[in-house]
């Protein structure tokens, strides 16, 4: 039984990427076969020599939205800020507040000199409120001017050019992260990969803050994952059954496409079908893979949901060998960091 622990490693804070490489692709890439568990060095753009003419390249499209704002309470002056969550109606959301004790039920916020304004409909846990909101106009317009991007909790730099934390490919507003994995990736190497013969695939799973909790329970078997929400498109669908068909590989880019494609395959018992829903796959060792058949991803927090899938499809010990050879070269970590291509 595999405890929480068994996925702990030492990760200097040094090696916590803060800003984005100028250039998208200029990242380290960290080579790993599962079969051997053998390691190389390369830089991002030697990814396409592991990619070959019939492969499947499945990316997921979502787009982050400048999710975190700052208001102020018009009968106190208090100052709330409110992290968008999740869209569950016409104008409400479910939301975040600091500090929570300033957002009592019907409490009122105004961001932007009141050009965005929003009353607190229900308190929910752990800091969580639904907020009604009120505006003139488009409601993402009015965010795109007011809102910040919702960077992870360890980056402490602010983000200069809000695209850096957006994949060139990015289309469907609606994710509170970025899936990172995408951000090596630049117009002109995709140009490359496509003129390789490979099928670019695209699908959206809207990326949740859960992804980056640790998780807190001792036994990964108690361990309750946040709910997301995934489609995947009749044109995708019948792409990747061709591919299959031919003998082509899936490969996904990050665990966002992994975690919609293997819901999808848990689902239809290894057959590809365009769908859409709610996912809190959870994906850990002892995990049998239905669809990829290789992916990249970066480096991910200690003890976290995200190294139990990578472990998952290569085997504990060889990830957290590869974990080790990447800290003792000094490879950059988590959203900003390099990746690896595990095969």
């Amino acid at each position: 039984m595999l405890s929480t622990n068994d996925f702990d490693f030492e990760l200097p804070e040094e090696l916590i990427a803060q800003t984005p490489l100028e250039d998208r692709s200029g990242s380290r890439l960290l080579i790993l076969d599962k079969e051997t568990g053998e390691i190389e060095d390369k830089h991002f753009t030697a990814i396409l020599d592991e990619l070959h003419a019939g492969d499947a390249l499945v990316m997921n499209d979502t787009r982050v939205l400048p999710a975190r704002l700052y208001g102020t309470k018009p009968e106190t002056g208090g100052h709330v800020e409110v992290l968008l969550l999740k869209n569950t109606s016409n104008d409400e959301w479910e939301t975040l507040v600091k500090p929570a004790k300033r957002a009592k039920v019907g409490t009122e916020i105004h961001f932007g000199d009141g050009r965005l304004k929003a009353v607190v409909k229900e308190e929910l846990d752990h800091g969580g409120r639904i907020i009604d909101f009120f505006y003139d106009g488009i409601f993402l317009e009015v965010l795109e001017s007011l809102g910040e991007m919702p960077l992870p909790p360890y980056i402490k730099e602010r983000l200069e050019d809000n695209e850096r934390y957006q994949t060139v490919y990015a289309k469907e507003n609606g994710s509170a992260a970025a899936p990172t994995a995408g951000l090596h990736f630049t117009e002109e190497l995709l140009e490359k990969i496509k003129a390789k013969g490979v099928q670019l695939v695209f699908l959206t799973l809207h990326v949740g803050l859960g992804t980056f909790r640790p998780v807190s329970v001792d036994s990964i078997e108690d361990h309750e994952m946040h709910s997301e929400f995934y489609r995947l498109s009749e044109e995708a669908a019948s792409q990747l059954n061709e591919v299959k068909k031919a003998g082509g590989r899936i490969v996904a880019v990050g665990t966002t496409s992994i975690r919609t494609l293997e819901t999808i395959g848990t689902k239809f018992n290894g057959s590809i079908q365009a769908d859409s829903g709610w996912t809190s796959i959870f994906i850990s060792p002892g995990y049998e893979f239905k669809l990829v058949d290789a992916f990249t991803t970066n480096f991910h927090l200690p003890k976290s949901t995200l190294v139990m899938l990578v472990s998952a499809f290569a085997g504990r010990e060889q990830v957290l060998a590869a974990y080790e050879h990447a800290v003792k070269e000094k490879y950059r970590f988590f959203s900003f960091g390099d990746a690896m291509f595990v095969k």
